[in-house]
């Protein structure tokens, strides 16, 4: 029995050093990530918000984004290059309709944040279509995965409460982040892949329309890191949020229709004279 005490607990010390080992320098990593990306874009992003595409009659589309600094439009050097711009013209030419903007995405936001967010809506402002993009902060800072579905289930809820069609992106896959040395990295992706599946079932389960950015233009940015990030290596560069809006848009297209419709049913035809 002592014998096999002694090594049990010795097992347990040299597991409990490599768990401290591992602790360290994903710690370590972390800190070399930071110093490499800093902060050279600041922390305010670009003001987007207007009317875009004007010239087209009838009453804008009311687009609002939810989110992160990735919503937010930090990286884009124009306010038609932040995602905000990119999907209100694009929405707007092929709705051939103006479309008001309004981004209450904040940089370094997290799921919890959105509640607040959505809070900044005034009561009687109308919302047809809701984009949220959320999620890499979550990971960042290690929020459980459940605590960031339920606040995004809760946020889904109160726009829908409020008549919008809600579409989400999923988070992106941050194995692509180059400044993030291994084995850190591999932990990032593989954290973000699960928090990304975790809100693909959430966003169906409330209602939402979904769009998985891993798949979509996360090769791109795995394969093309020079062009699709922007000078800090962690946000997108412009041809990044041109990629991410052009696979958002088809879903906020679709939304845009389904709420239109519903806030302007057709007119009934005339019932045939017997």
């Amino acid at each position: 029995m002592g014998r096999t005490r002694l090594v049990v607990t010795g097992a347990v010390v040299a597991v409990s050093g490599l768990l401290l080992g591992g602790r360290t320098l994903l710690a370590r990593q972390a800190a070399i990530a930071r110093r490499r990306i800093g902060k050279p874009l600041g922390e305010d992003s670009l003001d987007a918000d207007r009317v875009w595409r004007p010239s087209f009659e009838g009453e804008p589309i009311e687009l609002v984004l939810l989110g992160d600094s990735l919503v937010a439009g930090l990286g884009a050097a124009r306010r038609k290059e932040t995602l905000g711009g990119r999907l209100a013209k694009g929405l707007g030419r092929r709705m051939h309709r103006p479309v008001r903007l309004r981004t209450l995405a904040v940089v370094g936001s997290e799921s919890p944040d959105l509640d607040n967010q959505i809070d900044a809506l005034a009561a009687e402002t109308k919302v047809h279509v809701a984009v949220i993009v959320v999620g890499g902060n979550d990971v960042t800072h290690r929020l459980p995965v459940a605590v960031s579905t339920s606040h995004l289930h809760a946020a889904i809820a109160r726009l829908r409460e409020r008549g919008a069609q809600v579409v989400v992106g999923t988070c992106p896959d941050l194995g692509a982040l180059r400044a993030v040395p291994q084995p850190l990295r591999r932990l990032a992706s593989s954290m973000s892949r699960r928090l990304a599946a975790s809100q693909a079932e959430t966003a169906r389960q409330a209602g939402a329309a979904l769009v998985d950015l891993r798949r979509a233009v996360g090769p791109l940015f795995f394969d093309e890191p020079e062009e699709m990030f922007s000078m800090d290596r962690f946000h997108p560069s412009p041809l990044g949020y041109r990629r991410t809006a052009e696979a958002l848009l088809p879903a906020v297209h679709r939304a845009a229709e389904a709420a239109l419709s519903s806030s302007f049913p057709p007119e009934p035809r005339p019932s045939e004279p017997r």
